[in-house]
């Protein structure tokens, strides 16, 4: 089984090698990584299992979604779940975590950059996590400028804890932040009062172009923020919806082309809804990206 593993990830890389090196992406190793929520299911209830064949399918590297509120990784302690990846020839190398302004039955929710963090990070390190990640806002959490300036501010403090154990701090972005507040938008407020060594960018794709926005513009006005990317696609329907990474009409091969200027270190595929099995989709996924992406430098 060892072998297989072995065999599956070394061909990862040669093919990665041969698509990313024109772009100037040249990291020790790269990866095909794939953020664990797109199938949360399974993950719920059978974390074993659903590596494995997330393993067999050729991923080498994944992105967790639980420790909020848990402060475990998939029901597991930082040992039990690090001999697991292992296991599996898989590395986490970013996770997601919340603000935690949002209470949960009006107490402060553990594990959140807001509360707990100190545990987080600390849990994070004993893993092998190079990148925290704020995934998301909730509607309580974002509000006006104002409050956009003060996420900034938490996001900088929180970073700073992160850098002290070796840990990069990010955002992912979501479209809202692209919704324009007295002629300012609310992502910009973010990247600009956020210290760039501090705080930098997960870049989700499909929401950036769903909200209208091109990811090269963003990398050649903020270069080397953008060290982790979500490869998603969008449909061509009226209603741009996921779909499976080739299926849809975001141009992946210009984007990656820009890699170097972004600052790329890794990225994963990410499908929030799949029109049925979602192993079917993400076996789709890691087929165009070795296939097409990664053979057509």
């Amino acid at each position: 089984m060892s072998s297989r593993r072995s065999f599956i990830k070394s061909a990862s890389l040669l093919t990665a090698g041969a698509y990313l090196k024109p772009s100037g992406f040249k990291p020790s190793k790269q990866y095909i990584g794939l953020q664990l929520y797109t199938v949360r299911d399974a993950m719920q209830s059978d974390p074993a299992g659903t590596l494995a064949k997330v393993a067999k399918l050729g991923y080498n590297s994944v992105e967790g979604a639980t420790y909020t509120g848990s402060e475990k990784f998939y029901g597991m302690d930082t040992a039990a779940f690090s001999k697991l990846l292992k296991d599996n020839g898989l590395i986490m190398p970013s996770s997601h975590y919340r603000l935690g302004e949002e209470k949960a039955n009006n107490e402060p929710v553990q594990g959140t950059i807001l509360h707990d963090w100190d545990k987080a990070v600390d849990d994070a390190s004993s893993i092998g996590i190079k990148y925290m990640v704020c995934a998301y806002l909730s509607d309580s959490e974002r509000g006006g400028l104002d409050h956009y300036k003060y996420v900034a501010e938490q996001l900088n403090k929180a970073g700073e804890r992160c850098k002290k154990s070796n840990i990069q701090l990010c955002y992912h972005n979501h479209a809202f932040e692209f919704d324009s507040q007295d002629g300012k938008l609310p992502y910009e407020i973010l990247l600009n009062e956020t210290d760039k060594n501090l705080v930098k960018m997960e870049m989700d794709i499909y929401w950036i172009s769903k909200a209208g926005k091109d990811p090269v513009e963003l990398f050649n006005k903020y270069p080397g923020r953008f060290p982790l990317f979500h490869l998603k696609d969008m449909d061509n329907t009226p209603d741009k919806n996921f779909t499976e990474v080739g299926n849809g009409t975001i141009d992946f091969k210009r984007i990656l082309a820009n890699a170097n200027k972004a600052g790329l270190k890794y990225f994963f595929v990410e499908q929030d809804k799949t029109p049925g099995d979602p192993f079917d989709s993400i076996a789709k996924s890691i087929s165009y990206i070795k296939g097409t992406l990664l053979k057509s430098a």
